[in-house]
């Protein structure tokens, strides 16, 4: 006969799945800022491609009103 194994201790499991759910999150915000940056740098070399001169973004700021 197979020996059972005892359970396992409920409370430590739920460490490990929070943990695990913690770095899946850091690890697609990690890739959906990684897919920004990477539209963006894309962006500007087309546009340097283009043989554009001006292709830097322009951040105004907001008027007080």
């Amino acid at each position: 006969m197979a020996e059972l194994e005892p359970p396992e201790n409920q409370g430590n499991r739920a460490t490990e799945n929070a943990v695990m759910l913690g770095f899946f999150v850091v690890l697609v915000a990690a890739g959906v800022w990684l897919l920004g940056t990477m539209a963006d740098v894309r962006k500007a070399q087309d546009c340097a491609a283009q043989g554009r001169r001006n292709c830097a973004a322009i951040e105004i700021p907001d008027r007080p009103r």
